[in-house]
Formats: C-alpha cells, sequence, structure tokens
C-alpha cells in the first residue's frame, strides 16, 4: 500500500522536469501522470476478482514483480512515449497492489482487529502520499528524473520479499469447481473507465464537445456492462451486490469524500501562492500537512472504530470533513497561513477517520470470494472522486474566481474562488452524511 500510493504521488514533481528534458508540452508529460491513474482505474475492480479465482498472494506477488520491473523501464526510458507506456505497465502492477492489500488483509486479521489493521493501511497510504512530493524533490536534486522512478525498485524488491515470506499461500478451491473469468466484462468496465476518465480530464476543466461525446460514450458502456454482467455465467461485478445499502452507502461516501480531499490538493497551491503569497517550498511544506495528519490519525481510529463501532467513527470523520470545509470558506484571508492549515487539519482527519471506519465496515464479514471484488470497487470508488473531484473542483474554482488563467488570477479573485470551492466541498460531505446516515436508518428497520 506504500509502494503503491508513493509511486502515485511522486511522479507529479517531475513534471516540470520532463517537459524541460523531452522538450514537450505541460499536455504532453501529464500523460506521464495520467496513464498510470487510467490503468489503474480501469482495471482495479479486474484484478481484484482475478484475485479472488487464481489467488491473492500469487497475483500479488505478480503484481510486484510487474510494477518493479515498470519500474526499471520508466527510470531508463530513452524517449517520453517509452516512458509513458511504461507508466501505464506501472498502474497495472499498482492496481494489483492497491486491490489486493485490503483483500488480504481481509483475509488474515480477525474481525476484531480489523479496524486497527484497515488504519494501518491508511497510515500507509498516507504516508506515501505526504512523502511522495519532498522525496521526488530531492531525488531530482541530487540524482536527476530518472531516480524518481528507479527508488521504486529496491522498495519493490523488498515488498516481494516480504509478501512472499509471510503471507499465508493460496487455498484455492479444487479446479473443477472453479468457475471462468469474465472476458467481456473486464474489456467493458475497463473502456467504460477509462473513457469517463478521459471525459472529465480532457480539456482541464473546460466541458466541451469532445468530453461530452466520451461522457456519452461512457454512459453507453456502463450500461452494456451492466447488462452483459446480468448474463454472465460468472459476472466480475453481481449487480446483487448493490442491493446491500451499506455497501451502495459506502462507495458513493467514499467518492464524495475522495472529491473533497482532491480539492485541497488542486486548490491549495493556487491559494497559498497567489493570495499568501508563499513560494514553492512553502506551499509542498503546508500541503504535506493534510497527508501527515491523515497518517497520524488512521490508525488510532481503526483501534476507536474496534472498540466504539464503525458507524460512530463514520459519522465523526464525516462532521469533521464539513467543518473543516465551511470553515475554509468562511475564513478569510486574514488570517493568513494558520486560517488555511487549521482547517485543513480537521480536514484531514476527519478523512483518516472515515477511511478507516468506512473500510471496515464493508471488508469485515465478507465471503473469501467476494473480498477481491469488493476491495476493487472501494478503490474504484476512491480513484473515480479523484478524477471527478480534480475536473469539477477545478471547474468551480475557475468559475468562482471568474478566470480561466489561474497562474495570473488576482490574489482577492483567487480567494473568492477558493471560499466557494470549499463551500461546494461542505455541501458534498454534508450530502455524504446523509447517505452514511440513511443506510443505517435502512439498516436497522430491516433487522
Amino acid at each position: 500500500m506504500l509502494l503503491s500510493s508513493l509511486d502515485t504521488s511522486i511522479a507529479h514533481v517531475a513534471l516540470p522536469t520532463l517537459a524541460r528534458t523531452f522538450a514537450a508540452s505541460f499536455q504532453a508529460v501529464q500523460w506521464v501522470v495520467l496513464a498510470n491513474l487510467l490503468a489503474l482505474t480501469a482495471l482495479i475492480v479486474s484484478v481484484g476478482r482475478l484475485g479472488d479465482m487464481a489467488g491473492r498472494r500469487r497475483l500479488l506477488l505478480a503484481g510486484i514483480i510487474l510494477f518493479t520491473l515498470a519500474s526499471v523501464l520508466s527510470g531508463l526510458a530513452p524517449a517520453l512515449g517509452w516512458l509513458i507506456v511504461a507508466r501505464t505497465a506501472q498502474g497495472v502492477g499498482g492496481a494489483i497492489m492497491m486491490a489486493l492489500a485490503l483483500a488480504l488483509v481481509g483475509e488474515t486479521v480477525p474481525k476484531s482487529k480489523m479496524g486497527g489493521a484497515m488504519g494501518l493501511l491508511g497510515t500507509m497510504s498516507a504516508i506515501g502520499t505526504a512523502l511522495g512530493p519532498s522525496l521526488g524533490g530531492l531525488l531530482i536534486a541530487a540524482f536527476g528524473w530518472r531516480a524518481v522512478f528507479l527508488v521504486n525498485v529496491p522498495l519493490g524488491l523488498a515488498a516481494f520479499l516480504l509478501a512472499r515470506r509471510h503471507l499465508p499461500a493460496d487455498r484455492l478451491a479444487p479446479r473443477s469447481t472453479r468457475v471462468g473469468f469474465d472476458y467481456l466484462g473486464t474489456l467493458l468496465l475497463a473502456a467504460t473507465l477509462t473513457t469517463y476518465a478521459l471525459a472529465v480530464t480532457l480539456g482541464r476543466g473546460r466541458f466541451g464537445a469532445l468530453n461530452a461525446a466520451l461522457f456519452g460514450a461512457a454512459v453507453v458502456g456502463a450500461g452494456l456492462f451492466v447488462f452483459a454482467e446480468k448474463k454472465a455465467a460468472s459476472p466480475l461485478i453481481r449487480m446483487a451486490m448493490f442491493r446491500d445499502r451499506t455497501l451502495g452507502a459506502s462507495l458513493a461516501t467514499s467518492a464524495l469524500v475522495a472529491a473533497v480531499v482532491t480539492a485541497t490538493l488542486v486548490i491549495g497551491p493556487f491559494y497559498l501562492s497567489r493570495t499568501l503569497g508563499l513560494d514553492a517550498a512553502r506551499v509542498g511544506l503546508v500541503l504535506s500537512i493534510g497527508p501527515l495528519v491523515a497518517a497520524l490519525t488512521a490508525l488510532p481510529a481503526g483501534r476507536l472504530a474496534d472498540r466504539f463501532g464503525v458507524h460512530r467513527m463514520t459519522v465523526a470523520g464525516l462532521v469533521g470533513m464539513a467543518a473543516g470545509s465551511f470553515a475554509i470558506s468562511l475564513l478569510p484571508a486574514t488570517f493568513r497561513v494558520a486560517g488555511f492549515i487549521g482547517p485543513l487539519v480537521v480536514v484531514t482527519a476527519g478523512y483518516g477517520m472515515f477511511q478507516t471506519a468506512n473500510n471496515t465496515a464493508v471488508m469485515t464479514g465478507l465471503r473469501a470470494e467476494q473480498r477481491g471484488s469488493v476491495s476493487g470497487l472501494l478503490n474504484l470508488s476512491r480513484n473515480l472522486g479523484r478524477i471527478t473531484g480534480a475536473s469539477t473542483m477545478g471547474a468551480v474554482f475557475a468559475l468562482a474566481a471568474a478566470t480561466n488563467d489561474l497562474t495570473a488570477a488576482a490574489p482577492a479573485a483567487v480567494a473568492t474562488g477558493m471560499r466557494v470551492t470549499f463551500a461546494v466541498a461542505g455541501s458534498l460531505v454534508v450530502a455524504a452524511l446523509f447517505i452514511a446516515a440513511g443506510s443505517r436508518d435502512r439498516a436497522s428497520r430491516l433487522t
């Protein structure tokens, strides 16, 4: 989990250097990040299901090997095109590691300790996210951009050796009783998710004719996927799972919350630099506080969830996120950096609490054959929330600031855009709170 989250965050800091090295535009080099994210998003459910069938330990080891080899190829890439292809392969390996980490915890950890284990995974993910920008900057300064990708090689080898030595052997059903893999469903889901991701990322926040066409294609693809799954003998995703209101609510709230957290990373740099006048180093330092707080919160939140129940911790996390988001939207710029950091700490602490409790609620009590698919769905909901949040929150920010060139916007306009954006973010968290409470009330009535 640490390795996959570190790889996702560390590449961003290398984009300016890559643009200079390959004499490429920002739109071209951003595919170094986008290709990785698209591969991860498109395949994360499929690899979870494949792990249920072929063995999670076996597939995880293969995923670590693929990720490590792709890291070598990324670090040795002679041209930008080769680097993008290698980053796509890294995304495939990252999807395997991210999906199966959750599934293997559900398989190996007792229910009484599930919250603490999920909290530890959340801590590792947040540490990777926080460590990426600072470690990437140091590696580029000392060794050049290739070190950003090659640093994954020793980490990947260590992860492979630890997993091979300590994870329990797979216990597979007899070959004659195993169900087949849903290739058509996998292809349709990957195509649909890729099309949707492109629809909300191309155009840098502007929704034009191409975006509309891609979004329409994604809607058609989603319909075809649902139809195919209902007809499949061994579907990739059993539609009956979504009759479980707890699962549906958890996926929806996870997507909404991820969109809000993404806003802090998308909007924060512009506010801190344009309105508050911080240099790049200080902007990075302030933004690293969020993942650090989430890392420190996740593990204690997991233990509290084991003791007091996941629903209470879910609600507490969402309340904290809503309060922090509205505080950012209300605090004037005269509070300077402290007026941003204080609410940011509340938002990210709430996120750490929610994420741990939500994962625990979903993964506890699953049947063995469901763990990979459901963990893939959880990761998918977060990734879709991040992708959608980066696009929609950026568009809201630009609209509220009344400018298309945010790098040259007036400080007052950026401050207005920030306040409006986080008011919208707080409203999204309130919506997530109602969804979580509604699913709980319905579950109580049914039982």
